[in-house]
């Protein structure tokens, strides 16, 4: 069965060229930014932080009213700023004026993350989705924002569709699969880790580091897939990341 479904991800899912995914492996990400008590995540300051060590980043993006791409971690405002209800709910204009909790940044658009970066260190942007919703509009939002950025960018998420969404409509961007088999190592997690990549076919995994080593990703990294993975949050899982993975996503004690 192994070698069967090894046959398949060839068939299926080819690995990428090489030149074209090789910048992936060859810095460190900085997990929303380098937050902590100087910082809250996701923010400008703490990309400014990121920047400033010659990290790279990763952000998350969630998907505007009027369909903009804001930089925020959560579907809900309440634990990152004084304000409820859902980000989708609220304009582009309004979401920029509200202040980060704890912190003098506001939300900034992922236009505004484009010009604080200007290419100066690589960008990871996930890209938020849930298995009842759409992911195409935000999917294009992210494209508008990023059509013709010049620096190293990479788009990311767990849901295949979006992959496989800039596979179809935006062939030049460099695309990855997030994967955490947490609660799903049986028979059934395998196979639909296997479907997943078939459907995405990504250019680069992200994975839970919690999981690795992974044979699944072993095997995808031996075909030529960069591995990434996250959240390196202590020395210890620095040190696994080191030994199992190509490039850490890291926060607080998982720094450098």
């Amino acid at each position: 069965m192994r070698l069967l479904l090894s046959a398949i991800d060839g068939a299926l899912s080819p690995a990428p060229d090489p030149a074209r995914v090789s910048w992936l492996r060859e810095h460190e990400y900085a997990h929303r930014g380098v937050h902590g008590d100087a910082a809250v995540e996701n923010s400008p300051a703490a990309f400014a932080e990121a920047i400033a060590r010659g990290m790279g980043i990763e952000c998350d993006v969630q998907k505007s009213r009027e369909g903009r791409a804001m930089v925020f971690h959560d579907w809900e405002l309440e634990r990152l700023t004084g304000e409820s209800g859902p980000v989708s709910r609220r304009d582009a204009a309004e979401l920029e004026t509200i202040a980060l909790r704890g912190s003098g940044d506001c939300i900034p658009t992922l236009d505004r993350l484009l010009e604080q970066v200007a290419g100066r260190v690589p960008l990871l942007v996930e890209i938020k989705s849930k298995r009842d919703r759409n992911p195409v509009p935000l999917c294009l939002a992210v494209h508008r924002a990023i059509e013709g950025y010049q620096g190293a960018i990479a788009v990311m998420s767990f849901d295949p569709r979006v992959p496989k969404w800039f596979r179809r409509h935006s062939p030049a961007v460099t695309r990855g699969l997030v994967v955490t088999e947490e609660d799903n190592r049986g028979p059934r997690g395998r196979i639909g880790r296997h479907l997943a990549l078939w459907h995405a076919r990504p250019d680069f995994l992200a994975y839970d580091v919690r999981d690795l080593p992974s044979r699944f990703a072993a095997a995808q990294c031996a075909r030529g897939l960069p591995l990434l993975t996250w959240t390196v949050r202590s020395p210890l899982l620095r040190e696994r990341a080191a030994r199992f993975a190509d490039a850490p996503i890291a926060e607080g004690a998982g720094l450098a």
